[in-house]
């Protein structure tokens, strides 16, 4: 194993100074062979971030589950091609989001969560019963919850049981286990990630969510690095876990409320693995920019500067607040201009900040569910303006009535 290069230090810690992580975890390989791991950083305890740190990898984890699948396929106990669980849906469909499935038909992280696979399956009945594939792609952890289970039922093992015995342990990834629910499960050795707001990072804990099967595997960069020597001979495809972007390049993102990670294979045979201690916001969409940047060092290109978003977006919605509150001070002391009944459009923020969740989903989350717990985790900023601004406004609408 080689040390870090100058050039790929300067990335790493550039780009974690820009987009505020607190710590950073990279994995790089070259065919089979390890060539770098290194920690970056510090953690929720204040201790530095290094290759044996324990991180999330989010749904990075769908690649394993669809190594799981194909691992069955292959011995003959899946058909990817044959319906499960009573429906029209086959694995193949399950694997490539192109289920008929989505956020939308099965809200999963507003519903109850399971607290198992096979519950998961009960709570999907009704969609899976009218889910039509269309061969369009919509992406929901869903998919992967139903082939956790499938896993079961064809192994006669639990799911998180079986990667472990014939996943984890062929690869020599000790550190690597899979969990039901956050933040239940999280070993004792496992830090916090953070959440961002305002120009701060604030440890946090994991909402309570079901991620077997979709992102529920916590691993190292140490362990990363053994899986993503292993790709040239376990041969990820598109669609089976793994997903090419638009150079061609296979990789996955992965995203929870206090952690972020992804893994992309190149062209030129290098493997890259990187994981974050800071969860998805506005203005953090995860580490698919630094993933880019290392690509490029290694292959000899000179990688874009480092920007972020993050602290920006923050300002912006807390100049916004405080425009609010100017304004409904302003507002009250001055006459009425409009007619009583235009009062009512004053209620406009509180119905957005109420509608939120599903405007968010559906405008820029790709029509991903989203709770208002959740939300708050994302973006506080944007919460807190919507909030201030709706209290404002409903308040100046009141006493303009009483006038």
């Amino acid at each position: 194993m080689i040390s870090w290069g100058a050039a790929l230090t300067l990335l790493v810690s550039t780009y974690m100074g820009e987009a505020s992580l607190p710590g950073v975890a990279v994995a790089i390989t070259k065919g089979d062979q390890v060539i770098a791991t290194q920690g970056f950083g510090h953690d929720s305890s204040g201790a530095p971030v290094t290759e044996h740190s324990k991180m999330t990898i989010a749904s990075v984890s769908k690649s394993f589950t669809a190594l799981a699948v194909r691992q069955l396929a292959d011995g003959g106990k899946i058909d990817l091609d044959r319906p499960v669980f009573g429906s029209r849906v086959t694995p193949r469909q399950l694997l490539a989001h192109k289920s008929g499935i989505s956020d939308r038909t099965l809200p999963e992280k507003s519903l109850p969560q399971p607290d198992n696979a096979e519950g998961a399956v009960e709570r999907a009945r009704e969609a899976l019963r009218e889910a039509v594939p269309d061969d369009e792609f919509r992406y929901t952890n869903t998919n992967y919850h139903l082939l956790a289970r499938l896993v079961e039922e064809a192994s006669g093992e639990n799911f998180n049981a079986y990667l472990e015995k014939h996943v984890f342990e062929p690869l020599g990834m000790k550190d690597t286990i899979a969990i039901d629910v956050t933040p239940r499960d999280l070993p004792a050795d496992y830090r916090r990630g953070f959440g961002y707001a305002y120009g701060f990072s604030v440890p946090l804990t994991e909402p309570d969510r079901f991620v077997t099967g979709s992102d529920g595997v916590v691993t190292t960069a140490a362990d990363m690095a053994k899986w993503l020597a292993a790709q040239p001979r376990l041969r990820p495809r598109d669609g089976m876990g793994w997903r090419a972007d638009e150079q061609g390049r296979l990789r996955h993102s992965g995203i929870w409320f206090t952690g972020t990670a992804g893994q992309l294979l190149t062209e030129s045979g290098y493997g890259i693995a990187v994981m974050s201690n800071s969860g998805v916001t506005l203005g953090n969409e995860g580490t698919y920019a630094l993933e880019n940047g290392i690509a490029d060092v290694l292959d000899g290109r000179e990688a874009p500067d480092p920007e972020s978003y993050r602290l920006l977006v923050d300002l912006v919605l807390a100049g916004l607040t405080l425009l609010s509150v100017g304004l409904g001070i302003r507002a009250v002391r001055r006459p009425r201009r409009f007619p009583k009944a235009w009062q009512v459009f004053r209620f406009v923020p509180l119905g957005l900040l109420l509608a939120l969740p599903t405007l968010l989903g559906l405008l820029y989350g790709g029509g991903r569910d989203i709770t208002f717990f959740q939300l708050a985790h994302y973006s506080l900023p944007l919460v807190v303006w919507l909030g201030v601004s709706g209290a404002v406004n409903a308040g100046v609408a009141v006493v303009r009535w009483v006038r």
